[in-house]
């Protein structure tokens, strides 16, 4: 199935597919119900404590969805994102709760920039829950040759964009005082940290 009004109506109907982003290929699901969350996680093999990202269409979406952020953390956003990061943020109201484990007060937001099929499928959707299309402790897919049969025999659709970068987002957890790199990845850390510690000394308007 590669029809993109295929591919997002059965998404929306609880159906898996891999998508390519700006880092690797990804797993996804609908983001708004728990039970493909729970299959998304039984096909990859992945234990259901571990948190996974909802990857937005844009940072609009993101802050129109995420109820109850401050304009501290819409800035934090709108200054690292779209991009290779994904940004552990405070959720005061446990909106996707089933995705963050044993932290459901906390959420992974992640905008990539997309292109082609893959783009339209999410912006249409708003969100999709996301992880590497891998199984645990396997590389992460640069291609889609790469993403395993197991995987492939499990989704209604795989968006093929060729070569990807091959290299995971890097992952910074906002929710305490002072910034945590939780992964290095392919966002530059440190200049993130620098934008970070900027957005939260600046005055708000």
């Amino acid at each position: 199935m590669s029809d993109v009004d295929d591919v997002v109506r059965s998404i929306r109907d609880g159906k898996l597919a891999v998508l390519p982003t700006d880092t690797v290929y990804g797993l996804v699901c609908a983001a708004f119900e728990r039970q493909p969350a729970l299959d998304l996680y039984r096909l990859k093999g992945r234990d259901a404590i571990q948190p996974t990202a909802v990857l937005f269409a844009s940072v609009a979406a993101a802050l129109a969805l995420l109820r109850g952020h401050a304009d501290r953390d819409a800035a934090i956003l709108e200054a690292l994102l779209p991009g290779p990061y994904t940004l552990i943020m405070a959720n005061p109201e446990r909106q996707f709760a089933w995705l963050s484990g044993t932290r459901p007060d906390s959420i992974g937001v992640r905008v990539p920039v997309l292109i082609g099929a893959a783009a339209e499928i999410v912006g249409r959707l708003g969100a999709v829950v996301a992880t590497s299309a891998n199984l645990p402790g396997e590389p992460d897919p640069r291609r889609l040759a790469d993403v395993p049969s197991v995987i492939l025999d499990g989704v209604v659709a795989a968006i093929d964009a060729g070569e990807l970068p091959g290299v995971p987002s890097t992952v910074i957890d906002l929710t305490a005082s002072d910034p945590v790199v939780v992964r290095v990845g392919a966002g530059d850390a440190a200049a993130a940290l620098n934008r970070i510690a900027a957005e939260r000394q600046r005055p708000l308007q």
